[in-house]
């Protein structure tokens, strides 16, 4: 499963926040493809031959930001054509209009050349720059320089996620620029700044355009997009569906236990929500529609389990990454974090999924696919490279070289597979596919810095927060709630790594300002970030879905709201209870553990309250149950405990009675 159909590539390119790419050919293809495996190589030696962070990132954008301009386009003839009402024009083939369409033309090539331009001028002399930088000393070449790559990627996020992003990054840099003129009495005025200043601050060190974001950009994220499409082209893929379909193929609810399952391995290799989903949804759609699912139940299954990939450990999504920055822990510590949020999350998923398998009575369905025992037998070392990334970094091993080697050992074992080996043709479509999927993260990532620059400079971050924290009237729940609340709007109009640096810089300050640690402030901003896929009225994966099976659009993001529940309560969890730090894997291993179990009980009342196959007596006993469960405090646990068990009992009185 290397790549996708081209009706599954246009459900992608219509339902995922990044644009869609050009598809090139020729010549065209091959010279981009050529670069972009020489930046891949690069960024797999730099792992073991460091080099300097300004430096780095410079050489790393100067390669990957002309890349966007030739791989996506500008979409100007198509918008105004949409607003003079005009007809696109006729030709006389869909390979012709693809052709057409899909050759760069001057405007980019010259795009191209201008981002290379600006971003090499400072590489001519890095210590000099570097110094200007420092001394406020620029020259009339380096505003210049820094004016025009501030356009490039304005221009360079339209093209790749759309007008959202473009527009708040340009609220900021007015916000820097003009916020002298701000009424005296507002908590945001500041004092303002020329271009000069804004162009140092962004364009000559680490606080702008090549900080934190484009690092993790630069360093973690385009390290395991390599990795992936290794795993990828060395056939896991197909190995992850088909043990999926094996491992569950007797009950009733297995096709449902099934996608889900194969939607968490499948996120090894994507690290999308709507990729995977719809990667999914082509193979597992017909198998859920024979085993009895309706269109929106088997569309929120789907939904459900493609945004369990960014959420789920060993690759969780970009923003896991700008965490292990921001908090200056390792990988490996981000990844503890998620792992019990994570269980919970499943476990929610897979209750829904038996109680429904109960109300819409489905059945198991027979699979062409080998027992699961010979597929582990055959193809098992696909998971060698997964553990191998985990052991590494427990052994004090970086995230980069742990990814490294685990893409070298999923290179080598390759060979096992005729039909799916690494010859020299596969590994350079492998390497060029890693940068040319990180090229819109790289593009979100540099703008961020727009973003993130001039909350630094200004001290907007601070102020803000602390807005947030007097609007709350310094109340805990009332401050959460309303992060809660933003992060999930602002993640409706941009990607989810850039709802995240956002919202970490603006939003988490105000937890942190209230008693709640870093970790939990940051771990309470990712979800809620990565949850905007699947939260009305966009809900971008269960839109996905619902393309696929044909169901009713909003039903389906319900149904995937439901299935997601836990998701949505369990974080709150953690930032508002003194005994939440367990869930992050924090604290002595006994109350981890405990912990843990309760909020699997919790989760389960979620499912009983949400499922369907219940009166509204033991639902809304089951709520209440489930909220006071999760305050993971010991009255409100026993209280609880007790009011589920009175659910239950509800539950089968009711249920004795309805043969009478």
């Amino acid at each position: 499963m290397t790549e996708l159909s081209d009706r599954d590539a246009e459900l992608v390119s219509a339902h995922e926040q990044e644009r869609p790419a050009r598809r090139l050919t020729g010549t065209l293809r091959l010279g981009v493809w050529i670069v972009g495996g020489l930046l891949s190589a690069y960024s797999l030696v730099v792992v073991f031959r460091p080099v300097e962070a300004l430096e780095h990132r410079l050489t790393f954008l100067a390669v990957a930001l002309p890349l966007v301009f030739l791989c996506y386009r500008s979409g100007i003839s198509s918008a105004l054509r949409r607003v003079r009402g005009a007809a696109p024009p006729a030709q006389p083939s869909e390979e012709a209009r693809r052709d057409v369409v899909d050759r760069p033309g001057v405007g980019d090539w010259l795009l191209a050349a201008a981002a290379l331009a600006v971003l090499v001028y400072p590489l001519l002399d890095i210590d000099a720059f570097r110094d200007r930088g420092s001394g406020a000393a620029l020259t009339g070449l380096d505003i210049a320089a820094g004016l025009v790559l501030t356009v490039l990627l304005l221009e360079a996020v339209r093209r790749t996620v759309g007008w959202s992003l473009t527009i708040i990054c340009l609220i900021f840099l007015a916000y820097a620029y003009f916020g002298a003129y701000l009424p005296i009495g507002w908590t945001i005025g500041h004092r303002g700044f020329d271009l000069a200043q804004i162009v140092s601050q962004l364009y000559t060190g680490t606080e702008g355009f090549f900080g934190v974001p484009m690092q993790v950009a630069a360093s973690y994220i385009i390290l395991f997009t390599i990795y992936g499409a290794v795993l990828d082209y060395s056939g896991a893929s197909k190995f992850f569906i088909d043990l999926s379909f094996a491992a569950f193929r007797k009950s009733r609810a297995a096709p449902g236990r099934t996608v889900t399952t194969a939607g968490f391995l499948l996120g090894t290799v994507s690290g999308s929500g709507v990729a995977t989903t719809v990667s999914l949804g082509s193979v597992a759609w017909p198998v859920l529609r024979r085993a009895g699912y309706p269109k929106e139940a088997a569309g929120g299954i789907l939904a459900s389990g493609g945004i369990g990939a960014i959420l789920s450990p060993p690759t969780l999504g970009a923003a896991a990454f700008i965490i292990a920055e921001y908090l200056k822990v390792s990988y490996l510590e981000v990844l503890v974090y998620a792992t019990i949020p994570t269980i919970l999350y499943y476990l929610g998923i897979f209750l829904a999924i038996e109680i429904d398998s109960r109300r819409f009575g489905t059945h198991a369905v027979p699979v062409d696919a080998p027992k699961a025992g010979r597929l582990l037998l055959r193809f098992g070392y696909h998971f060698s490279s997964l553990i191998l990334i985990i052991v590494l970094m427990a052994l004090d091993r970086s995230a980069f070289q742990s990814v490294v080697i685990a893409t070298a050992i999923a290179f080598a074992l390759s060979f096992l597979d005729p039909e799916h080996r690494m010859g020299p043709k596969r590994t350079a479509q492998a390497l060029a596919k890693g940068t040319l999927e990180v090229l819109p993260v790289t593009a979100v990532c540099a703008a961020a810095g727009i973003i993130v620059g001039v909350i630094t400079q200004t001290g907007l971050g601070l102020n803000l927060s602390a807005i947030i924290v007097d609007v709350a009237a310094g109340n805990l729940i009332l401050t959460t709630f309303m992060s809660g609340v933003a992060v999930m709007l602002l993640g409706l109009a941009v990607p989810v790594t850039a709802s995240f640096i956002i919202a970490a810089v603006i939003i988490a300050p105000a937890l942190t300002t209230l008693g709640v640690t870093s970790a939990e402030a940051y771990m309470f901003v990712f979800y809620y970030a990565v949850l905007s896929e699947v939260s009305p009225p966009t809900a971008l994966s269960a839109v996905a879905a619902a393309a696929i099976t044909g169901g009713n659009t909003y039903k389906t993001m319900m149904m995937t709201w439901r299935y997601t529940l836990p998701a949505f309560l369990v974080p709150f969890a953690f930032v508002l209870t003194p005994n939440g730090q367990a869930l992050l894997g924090q604290g002595p291993i006994g109350t981890v553990l405990l912990m843990t179990a309760v909020s699997a009980v919790a989760v389960a009342a979620l499912a009983m309250a949400t499922g369907g196959v219940t009166g509204w007596p033991e639902r809304l006993l089951a709520t209440v149950a489930a909220v006071l469960l999760l305050f993971l405090e010991p009255v409100p646990i026993v209280a609880g405990l007790a009011v589920l068990a009175v659910a239950a009992a509800v539950h089968l009185i009711r249920r004795r009675r309805v043969p009478a």
